[in-house]
Parts: C-alpha cells; structure tokens; sequence
C-alpha cells in the first residue's frame, strides 16, 4: 500500500521472521554467539529463551544460515503436547519417514541416521523452537534422546528456544536431570531506546528506504510502547506507515505516532506502557490540581 509512496522496496516491518532484517542488538547477538559457541564445544543442550515477539525465530534463522555443512540440521517448529508422538517429529525434522511406523522402528531409523551422521565426521543438531509447549514429559523424552553418543561424543546436540515458562519447567524437580544437561543459557530482553532506534533504521535501510522516515520522538514513543519488543515495535511502526500514507505525510512525527499508540490501546488487546504518559502531546499542560479545602488543609 505506502511501499511505493515512501521509496520502499518492501514492508520493512512485516511480522514474518526474516534474517535480513535482524538487527543484532547486545542480547541477541550474544545468544547467537552463544549458541555457536556451544555447537562448536559439543554442549548437549543450550537454552535460550525470550518473550513473546523478542525474535527467537528470527534469530534461529540467522543462526541457520551461518552454520557450516559439517551440521546436519533438524528444526521443529510444531511443538505441541497434543501434536503426534515426539519421535515422529523429531524424525520429520531430520528428513525420516514416519508413516505407518511405531516408536521402536522410529527409535532405530534415527539411530542409524544418527551413526551415519556422525561416521561422515559430521555432527546432528535438533533445533525445538517455542520449546516450552511440549511440557515436562516430553521434555524429559528429549534428554533420554541425548543419552545416544559415541565414545566420547554426542551423536545429536540439541537447541531449545522458548518463552520465559521455558525456564520455569526446567527448575521443577521432574526436570533436573535435563537442567543439569543445559550446558550454556541465555535470556533475550527487550531493546534499549539507542536499540530501537537503530533497529527502525535498520529495517528501513533492507527495505530501500529512508533511514529519516521515522522522527527521532516518533521512535521514542515507539520504545516506551513497546518495552524494546521487536514484534510491538513492527506492528506500531507499520500501522504509523499506514496512517502516515493517508494523509501524505513525507514522514512520522510524534503526534503520528502517538495517534497510533492511542488507537492500538483503546481495546484493551494491545499491551502498552505508561498510556497516560504516552498518549497526552508534551505541550499539553498537565491538568491543575484542585485546592484543597480549608479542612483538608488541616
């Protein structure tokens, strides 16, 4: 819709996970290098977790696309307690055949892919994105999996992303044994201000635009929203494109921006911060207390 209008190439902030646009701020490019790190070192299991819309996903496929061929990659995506038995997914994931076949034939075909794997001088990575769905049991079927190695060495790895509940399982006492097993973590937090700002910029550059589209307060406001999550920042600073291209506007300013936020909350669905603070315009005054009466002076 304001693509062409604004000199894009694309949407710079589409809600669909995209390595191109990932801007590496502190904490995502140190879960990156972490779990390069502990690919590299044979770790068992790395944790990394992150809230709703933090770019876990995006930071998966930006690590997917660095990984060398001596990694033979599998990425479940579907996780669920309710989704098929575990084997059959981890199976797909790797490129197996499941149908019509039952868990010792599924245990045995990944056994032999795994040994295969491993006598190409190769190594087996399992990646479970939004981990935190399968639930203990599951969980606890995916340490038993790591128990298959050969002399000293994992036959699979395994990466597990998630949402803050992640972390939570793992400190139950039916999980110990896999906490035990973590052998590097990381928790993504949100954006700092100078972050968000050269994230905006950011995305504007992949997308041919720009970098000056958003006003330097628009972007504050954006941040004060959002509490630094990517995915809120993307959905406020796309709806301001939309309403900025409404009324031919060359840019977004604050009073832009702060319209949006105010429409985004009214419904109570889209989470905001501080709405008081965000949506009333600087240069309005703040209203004049009353003053008290003379009993309350007492």
């Amino acid at each position: 819709m304001y693509e062409k209008f604004y000199g894009l190439k694309e949407k710079p902030f589409a809600l669909r996970p995209d390595a191109r646009f990932l801007y590496l701020a502190k904490h995502h490019t140190k879960a990156l290098l972490l779990m390069e790190y502990g690919l590299l070192n044979d770790a068992s299991f790395l944790l990394i977790t992150g809230e709703v819309g933090a770019g876990k996903t995006t930071l998966i496929r930006c690590l997917l696309d660095r990984l060398d061929e001596s990694l033979v990659v599998g990425l479940m995506s579907h996780t669920s307690r309710e989704s098929g038995r575990l084997l059959q997914w981890v199976c797909l994931s790797f490129g197996l055949p499941v149908k019509g076949k039952e868990d010792v034939e599924l245990y045995d075909d990944l056994v032999h892919f795994l040994i295969e794997v491993y006598a190409q001088g190769k190594r087996a990575v399992l990646i479970v994105d939004e981990a935190q769905n399968l639930g203990r049991q599951r969980l606890e079927e995916l340490r038993l999996l790591s128990n298959l190695n050969a002399d000293q060495d994992f036959l699979l790895q395994m990466i597990l992303v998630g949402q803050p509940e992640l972390r939570d399982l793992m400190q139950t006492v039916q999980l110990r044994q896999l906490a035990q097993r973590i052998g590097a973590d990381y928790h993504i937090g949100g954006l700092t201000a100078g972050e968000t700002m050269a994230y905006v910029q950011h995305r504007l550059k992949v997308a041919g635009g720009s970098e000056e589209l958003f006003t330097p307060e628009s972007v504050r406001l954006a941040f004060a929203s959002s509490r630094g999550i990517p995915r809120i920042i993307n959905q406020l600073c796309d709806t301001a494109l939309v309403y900025a291209y409404s009324e031919q506007r060359p840019f977004v300013d604050e009073d832009l921006m702060r319209e949006v936020i105010r429409d985004r909350t009214k419904g109570g669905i889209f989470p905001a911060r501080s709405m008081r603070a965000i949506a009333q315009p600087r240069s309005q005054p703040a209203a004049a207390q009353p003053t008290p009466s003379e009993p309350e002076r007492r």
